[in-house]
């Protein structure tokens, strides 16, 4: 069992790369091969929108995402994590969703795989559940399982979503805090991980 998770941050490393690897340590415990790949440490061009693929299974261009769609191709899961944009996944997550074309349009190749999503946000309410949206739509897609991790006890989240907000001072400032320091974000990534890891070995 192998879950890849991809991470279109421009910051390697940061929260939403620590998200992805809370997940894909609980994932390691389930029994999985993991690995992380930084989108930011990739060359992947703009899709230029050739419609090569439209008669054949590979990309007319060739770069870095060539070796990324291998690693797609074998993994029985994938995780993608990105911060919020202006609303939305990160220009490097768009572009490399976009050069996922090849694997739908002759083929369907990552049908059946399982999928999941973790985001980041300086806020909680500003485009983090609209940028899950669009991650979802990649694994319909793409016709993926895409897992909701619910962890047991009360709903305290509508998905992997971490924020920076930690509350607001007496005199109403906000206080921040590191994705590291979101305690119920992780906890749904391990959830994620887990959850995503069990249903690989249940298909």
């Amino acid at each position: 069992m192998y879950i890849l998770g991809i991470n279109g941050s421009h910051r390697a490393g940061k929260g939403t790369s620590l998200l992805l690897r809370a997940a894909l340590d609980a994932a390691v415990g389930a029994g999985a091969q993991t690995e992380l790949v930084e989108l930011s440490a990739l060359d992947i061009g703009y899709c230029a929108g050739c419609n090569a693929c439209l008669a054949r299974t590979t990309c007319a261009l060739s770069d870095d995402m060539d070796a990324l769609v291998e690693k797609m191709r074998s993994a029985d899961g994938i995780l993608l994590g990105s911060p919020v944009y202006f609303g939305n996944v990160t220009a490097r997550m768009k572009t490399f969703i976009d050069r996922t074309r090849p694997l739908h349009m002759a083929e369907n190749a990552l049908a059946g795989k399982v999928g999941g999503a973790v985001v980041t946000a300086g806020l909680p309410d500003c485009g983090a559940e609209g940028t899950l949206a669009v991650l979802d739509a990649f694994f319909a897609t793409h016709e993926m399982i895409a897992v909701h991790p619910r962890p047991a006890g009360p709903v305290l989240r509508g998905g992997v979503i971490a924020t920076q907000l930690a509350g607001f001072s007496e005199g109403g400032r906000p206080c921040w805090q590191s994705t590291k320091d979101d305690q119920v974000a992780l906890k749904f990534a391990a959830q994620l991980g887990r959850d995503v890891a069990r249903l690989i070995v249940r298909a």
